[in-house]
């Protein structure tokens, strides 16, 4: 079988040139090789850059948020310490109102307990001739005390007379009496107080009944 001398030429021209080429250490250029050697070399860029960022970033995340737990314990540490302060603050006002809540009331009752030692000792060096005085003294005490009582909002229980309330009396007693109607307070034996809206101590009193049958009942 017979070739073309032409196309035997061109062949080995061809492969001197190759031959050639690759002697002098340079390939023809090849569009899909280059794009494939391009897409490489952006991998390996972004693989790079992606690991210096994480191990970059990482250190300086990790130290915020250090700052952050410090500044957490920080502002704990100063609520601690100023609910302790409140507590004992708290705990010291109110052992003074314990032991001083009442100092107002004593220094108004003063006066009235000086005016009693006067009408006192006034009694003494006066004799019995003197009752009287001694009397009207003890009087104004007493409406002395009764105003600062007042002042300070302790008021009596009103119960001469009134109908008896379980709520603000204390039956000590019974006695038949016909002249009242039945459950009337007849008789105070100790006054009854209030501090405002508070009972300090009720009225003891004797409580009218039917006159049927005789004596007190207890």
């Amino acid at each position: 079988m017979n070739r073309d001398p032409r196309s035997q030429g061109e062949s080995s021209e061809g492969l001197e040139g190759l031959a050639e080429d690759a002697a002098d250490g340079a390939l023809a250029p090849n569009p899909e090789l280059e794009e494939a050697l391009k897409e490489a070399e952006a991998s390996y860029d972004a693989r790079h850059a992606e690991k210096e960022r994480v191990g970059g970033g990482a250190p300086a995340e990790l130290e915020g948020l250090r700052a952050q737990l410090a500044d957490t314990q920080d502002r704990l540490l100063r609520l601690q310490a100023d609910f302790e302060n409140f507590r004992r603050r708290t705990l010291k006002e109110r052992e003074e109102a314990h032991q001083f809540g009442h100092q107002n009331l004593v220094k108004d009752l003063l006066s009235a307990v000086d005016n009693l030692d006067r009408a006192m000792e006034h009694a003494r060096k006066s004799g019995p001739a003197e009752f009287e005085a001694l009397l009207q003294g003890i009087e104004l005490v007493q409406r002395e005390v009764a105003n600062v009582l007042g002042k300070h909002g302790v008021t009596e229980i009103e119960a001469q007379g009134l109908p008896f309330d379980p709520v603000v009396h204390e039956a000590l007693a019974q006695l038949p009496d016909d002249t009242v109607p039945p459950n009337t307070v007849v008789q105070v034996f100790q006054k009854g107080y209030r501090l405002r809206d508070r009972l300090l101590r009720p009225a003891q009193v004797v409580v009218s009944r039917s006159g049927e049958g005789s004596g007190t009942q207890s």
